[in-house]
Parts: C-alpha cells; structure tokens; sequence
C-alpha cells in the first residue's frame, strides 16, 4: 500500500470518528438550545391578549400548538400529549389514539379492606412510588396522578357508617376534557368521580337558615342489576359580592421554563386579570413569582388600581428553573399578614405543578414549611395549567392540605369559570372542616358504596373528632356525593345522613341530622329529577373511565343517554354528552385493536 494510500485512509479515519462524536454533543446541547428557543419566544407570547385566546378556543383543531417543555435541569423523557418542539403558531401534529394508562398489574392496588384504600404515585403510563417526606420527587417526563383503589361494597350489617371529607375540586374533569377533545382518553389514575360530579352544577334550594342544607333523593340504577342509587346534595348560603369579607390575593406565579407555552403563564396572566376585575374596592392583590429564584413583583396593591396591577402582570417572563418551596413560603409570609376574622387572606398558585430545586420539592416537605401560616387562617387555591408535565398529584395535595381548592384551566372559557365565578365563591367560605356521616339501616340496605370521595375518606371514630381537618364549603357552592346500593325490599328509611361543620373561624363544630326517608326513592330513574339524572350520568361515566371493578359491564351508550335527556338547555352539560360521544368512540378503538 502506497504512502499516499495510507494518509487517505488516515483522514477518512478520522473523519469518522468526529462524525461519531457528533450526536453525543448534540444530546448534550440540546436541553440549551430549547431553552434558547423558549427565551426567543416569550416575547411573541407575551403580545397574545384574550382575542387570541378566543380563536383558538373556536379552532376545530384537537391539541394546541405549543412548543415542547425544554428544562435545564434534565431531559424529559417522551410523555403522552406532550408537545414536540416547534414554531408557537405551527400546525399541532395528531394526537396518539392510544389510550394511556398503567398496565393492569400496577394499576391493581391490591383488595381494600373495609372501607380502607391503597394509593400510588403514577406518572402517565407507568407507577413511581413517591414518598412525600423524604424528598424523592416526581419523576421528569410525563403527567403524574395519585391512583387510589375504588371504594368497594360494604355491608352495612358489618359497618353501616360511611363517612367522608366534602370536596369541590374540579381539575380532574378539565382535565379528562383535555384528553378527550385531543384524542385520548384520560389516564384512569387521573379520574376522580368526585370531581366529575361536582364540576356541574345543580338546582338545590338554599338554605332558609344557617350555612347549608341537604338535598336527598334515590332511583333505581339504570344499569340493572337490582341496585338503586343514592344522592347526598349539600347546598351553601348563597353570599353576594358585596356581602362578603374583604380579601387579600396573593397570586404565586409559576415563572419558569416550563410554563413559557401559550396555555400556562400566558393564559395565566389572562386569568389574574379576570380575577382582579371582580374583586371589590376592599380587596388587595399581591403578586410573587418562583423560577430558579424568588421575587417580590407586586406589594399589596388595592384591587381598584387595575392599570399597576396589569402592568405587574404583564411583566411576567418564563425562564429556569422551578423553586416552588422557595416561592410558597413567601407568599405565605406575605399572606398570614393580613389574614384575620375579617379578612380572607388566600394564597393562588398558578403552575403545571413542577419543583426540582430548593430544599422543598415534594408536597409534604413544602406543606410542612407552610403548615403554621395554614393555622393560622391562610387558605389555597391550586390553579393547575399545562400538559406533559403536569404534576396533578403536587396540586391535589397543596389543596387538600392547604384548606383549599384545586382546579385545572384548559382555556380562557375555563380561566373565565374559575377566576370569574369559582374563586369568588371560595373567597368566602362558610364552612370548615365539613364531614358527612351516612349510617345505613341495615334493615333496608344490604351492601352499600360510596361512588367516588377515596381521598376524602374519613375514619368513621373521627367523625365528631373535630381535630381531625376536612373539606370547606364556599358561599353558593354545592356539594354531590352519590352512593350504590342493594336494598333488602324492606319497606323502612334508608339510612340517617349526618352533617358536622365549624363556622369559618370557629374550633367546635356543631351537628345537623337529615333522615332519608322511604318517599325519597323514586321508582324508575326517569321519575327522578333531571339534576339526579345527570348526577349519575356523570358519575358513572367517571366509574367507566377509571375501571372501577363495580362499573364493570357498564355502558358509556347508556350513561350518555341519560346525560342527554338531562342537559335542561345548559352548554356545560351538552358539551359532556359530546365527550361521552368520544369517550365511547376512543374505548371502542382501543377494543378493537
């Protein structure tokens, strides 16, 4: 071989080794260079006004055109629903028609007990065991949900008391929403029968006196089987804005890389404004954000002064990385200031749910940095945005445990819900730590079920442990809880429904007892109300979703036909039949392949 030969193959050689190297730099680069495109792009979605968000909300296309999550702090791995990167306004690319759920051996928690349940941490497609207090956090990539075992049957010759913690969350419905109107149905981890419920609401009278009053009713199931379904409704005083307590907001603001897509801190800002426009001349805003670091952006400024409030808002840039400990305990320290017995002092978080740096980045190490300001009066809201993500499971817990209410804003028409009417309502609460006891006669009922509620269940002992926290009802608000039941055929009352609430600055609780009387049972479910009707529908649609064992045999046919003679005119309820529809068309797909 020749001298000139040699030097040839010598250059090819490393030509190819630098070839060879080339994608191993490119990975590493990659996280910088989407977040360089995501600093590039703020400004563009800083100019979307509510115009913008009204177009896309009329769009017939299924998924929004947002660019990709770039962090970072790590590369997420590929998630259902996640969005590849690209242009802000480029064409969305078609949404996966699999269905996303954990494979049956992680969805099955194991038999409950009782009325015990089991829960797991669940990133969309696969189970991650997350311990709260030890600082293990979500893993990165994919939505992640907490799963928990469906209530079984329990005889009520055994245990005729079910009890459980009101709850008037509704982010796992806008969620489910989301899923549906972009091709795939809900993860079933992230389907909560209650919050389907109660994200609707219903026709019950107020109260004639004190904070609520109960509505009773039952029919037979329209799913045969012999069984009959009960409904526990809970209807609050209704308080007018100018009635209520003055209130001081303070909006904590998810400000970093992740939120820079059109439906997080985009709509986001959108959001606060609507909020501040229904606030009264009494009421204060606060803002502060957390990114990589923490920041005072807006002291407490009165509500009327819109054009600093705006200009504050408007302000708001996505970047680095999410310090969400950092940024609760500032906003907390901002907030117990004014909280008092004539002042509702609340804390609104706006985020996809993230935290991956600071000392705190899981639920129970950031509620127990915030516990104190919670005694002392502080309340929270948990406003999720984003998917890909999302960390439904860091939003639930704040709300739960912050004495407050977790939401979830898909568009600006959702935004305009919860910040218009929602948060208005929590604003004023009416009553704390609200526990519904029902005691089954067993002489009537033989097995009974509570429909939803898992993560609200209460130890019957501490029903009238008023140590023990619960839910809180807000002014206007109702309340649905729906159970299954086997009746005996013998012709006695059903059961006794126990209510036990604190006035919203008191320690003792007091008791309200409601019999549900024989006459309350209708005999046919078409001879029930049409808010019974439509209860149920979506109540069992939810059980569908989520497979629970004692949905099985169930069909979506027949819960979308009872949805559909029960839409009274209202737009929210004809657009749930249109979901069912998916729904029905999606599982079908999923069957047949």
């Amino acid at each position: 071989m020749s001298q000139s030969t040699l030097r040839r193959l010598s250059r090819w050689g490393s030509t190819l080794l630098t070839l060879s190297l080339v994608p191993g730099c490119v990975s590493r680069s990659a996280p910088e260079a989407a977040v360089a495109q995501t600093e590039s792009l703020a400004p563009h979605a800083d100019r979307m006004k509510q115009s913008e968000f009204a177009a896309r909300e009329k769009s017939e296309a299924p998924a929004p055109s947002t660019p990709a999550e770039a962090r970072p702090m790590a590369v997420a791995a590929p998630a259902p629903m996640a969005e590849p990167a690209q242009p802000l306004m480029a064409p969305p690319p078609p949404p996966p028609p699999a269905l996303f759920r954990a494979e049956p051996a992680k969805r099955a928690l194991g038999a409950a007990s009782g009325k015990k349940h089991m829960s797991r941490e669940f990133a969309t497609g696969e189970a991650h065991a997350l311990d709260d207090m030890d600082g293990v956090s979500a893993p990165e990539g994919g939505n992640t949900f907490e799963a928990h075992a469906p209530n079984p049957f329990t005889d009520a010759r055994e245990d005729a008391l079910s009890t459980f913690a009101v709850d008037v969350d509704t982010a796992s419905y806008s969620l489910a929403r989301r899923y549906l109107t972009q091709g795939s149905l809900p993860p079933a981890e992230s389907v909560r029968v209650e919050e389907f419920v109660n994200y609707f609401k219903y026709r019950y009278a107020p109260p004639r006196k004190g904070a609520f009053t109960v509505h009773l009713e039952g029919a037979p199931s329209p799913f045969g089987g012999g069984r009959h379904f009960l409904r526990v409704g809970v209807q609050g005083k209704v308080v007018s804005r100018s009635e209520r307590k003055p209130a001081h907001l303070v909006f904590l603001v998810d400000t970093s890389g992740s939120m820079q897509p059109q439906d997080r801190l985009p709509l986001a800002r959108e959001a606060m404004k609507i909020a501040v426009k229904n606030l009264n001349e009494h009421d204060t805003v606060a803002i502060v954000t957390y990114a990589g670091s923490t920041r005072d952006v807006l002291p407490p400024t009165p509500a009327t002064d819109h054009e600093r409030i705006y200009a504050a808002i408007d302000s708001l840039q996505s970047g680095g990385g999410t310090a969400m400990g950092s940024g609760m305990e500032m906003a907390y320290r901002h907030a117990v200031k004014k909280a008092s017995g004539n002042t509702v002092s609340r804390v609104i978080v706006l985020s996809d749910g993230d935290a991956n740096i600071g000392r705190n980045v899981t639920p129970g190490a950031i509620l127990e940095s915030i516990r104190n300001y919670v005694a002392e009066g502080v309340t929270l809201s948990a406003i999720g945005f984003g998917m890909g993500n999302y960390r439904d499971n860091m939003m639930e817990k704040l709300a739960d445990q912050g004495n407050g209410n977790c939401f979830y804003v898909d568009s600006y028409q959702e935004a305009r819900k919860v910040f218009e009417t929602q948060l208005t309502g929590t604003l004023e609460v009416i009553a704390k730590d609200v526990k519904v006891q029902v005691e089954f006669n067993p002489a009537a009922v033989r097995r009974y079920r509570l429909v939803g509620y898992e993560n609200r269940n209460v130890a019957d002992r501490d029903f009238r442990n008023d140590k023990v926290d619960a839910g809180e009802i807000g002014a206007g608000h109702n309340v649905t809880a729906l159970y299954e039941v086997e009746l005996t055929g013998e012709q006695e009352p059903l059961a006794t429904v126990r209510i036990r609430a604190k006035e919203p600055n008191g320690t003792e609780a007091a008791e309200q007892l409601f019999p549900f009387e024989r006459s309350q049972l209708r005999s046919s479910v078409q001879a029930a109300s049409s808010d019974f009707r439509f209860a149920l529908a979506v109540a069992s649609t939810a059980d569908i979703l989520r497979h629970s064992p004692s949905a099985e045999g169930w069909s979506l046919v027949t819960a979308r036909k009872l949805a559909e003679g029960a839409t009274e005119g209202q737009a929210e309820r004809a657009e749930f039949v249109k979901l069912v529809t998916q729904a029905q068309a999606l599982m079908g797909a999923s069957a047949a392949r």
